[in-house]
């Protein structure tokens, strides 16, 4: 049922230029599914949003974050490479999805994407070109081997599910690598072709009008013997060509690190002011840190051995490397 905007008494500034807007902004993730079924049918829709974007604005809400909402072979949305022009049919249409931005923005709410660019589903076309036909122009979008040897130094991160970072196909008879589950194996980024269809995905979804995305999983882009495969130097190096690529085309996006590392590795993926990389970035250790303290509804009383107290909201923050210096200091870790 939709709300009654007389309860919010929207005004509908729009969206101004404003390529320093996250900075201040107060970002509202938005699980699709759950937040609003707009018709009936027990899910949450993208009409149902709009419905709500109202209430939103009356929040104080500046910007909306989705979760992955795009159409997955396994029927649900899923966190796989957005390198599709179709959303999930539960939530609608692409054409739904662009009335959400532009009702978005009327209200002058913005709204961002996630961006998996690590992997795709097993089910992706373009992995099954892959492993049907090695020679053929997907052949070599993914991580094949003929072992399971390589890159041996790189952790399980599913360690409850996965047994290794490499399954066997057995169709194209080799290895495929994941760094996270099975079904969803990893992009090739050593190979031209998958950067160009990425900026291609990039291109198409911000043509959109959506103002930024987080940037799932880049900490492990690149793989390399003898490293743990992460926050390698190629990583770095590719990061900055969609940075340039968002800036020169799309100024006042936003490209926001997801890589859940410790923050002297995180402030990385700001780059350099010659190569910058990344808006913002995710703070993960702090997030975890607050929910936890505040389900003990008071600060510990742990005492560190020096004497210092063991309070989780704040080591993360007192742990804080000083940041590189990059083209705009005020970006900051959030």
């Amino acid at each position: 049922m939709p709300l009654n905007p007389a309860q919010f008494s929207p005004q509908g500034p729009g969206v101004d230029y404003d390529p320093h807007w996250y900075r201040k902004a107060v970002f509202y993730e938005v699980l699709v599914r759950a937040f609003a079924d707009g018709n009936g049918d027990g899910t949450g829709d993208f009409t149902g949003l709009i419905e709500r974007l109202d209430y939103l604005q009356w929040l104080g809400i500046d910007c909306l974050w989705s979760p992955p909402f795009f159409a997955s072979p396994r029927g649900t949305a899923a966190t796989t490479s957005p390198t599709t022009s179709r959303c999930s049919p539960e939530f609608g249409s692409i054409t739904d999805f662009e009335r959400l931005v532009s009702e978005a923005h009327r209200r002058g709410i913005r709204v961002i994407i996630d961006l998996p660019m690590n992997h795709t589903s097993d089910k992706h076309p373009w992995f099954l070109e892959s492993r049907s036909d090695p020679e053929g122009p997907y052949g070599d979008f993914y991580v094949w081997s003929d072992t399971d040897e390589k890159y041996q130094d790189a952790r399980i991160i599913f360690v409850d599910t996965e047994e290794s970072n490499w399954s066997f196909d057995s169709v194209r008879r080799q290895f495929f690598w994941h760094r996270f589950f099975s079904h969803q194996p990893d992009l090739n980024f050593e190979n031209p072709a998958v950067r160009e269809a990425m900026f291609e995905v990039v291109r198409f979804w911000l043509d959109k009008g959506i103002d930024g995305f987080r940037a799932d999983a880049i900490p492990y882009l690149f793989e390399e013997e003898g490293t743990d495969g992460e926050n390698l130097p190629a990583t770095h190096e590719f990061l900055a060509e969609p940075r340039e690529f968002v800036d020169e085309s799309w100024p006042g996006r936003v490209i926001i690190a997801e890589a859940n590392q410790w923050p002297a590795d995180v402030v990385e993926y700001f780059g350099t002011p010659e190569r910058p990389e990344c808006h913002m970035c995710f703070h993960f250790p702090v997030m975890p840190r607050l929910f936890y303290a505040r389900a003990r509804a008071r600060p510990p009383h742990h005492r560190h051995p020096r004497g210092h107290p063991r309070d989780p909201r704040r080591r993360p923050v007192g742990h804080l490397p000083a940041q590189p210096r990059r083209a705009d200091p005020r970006d900051g870790l959030r």
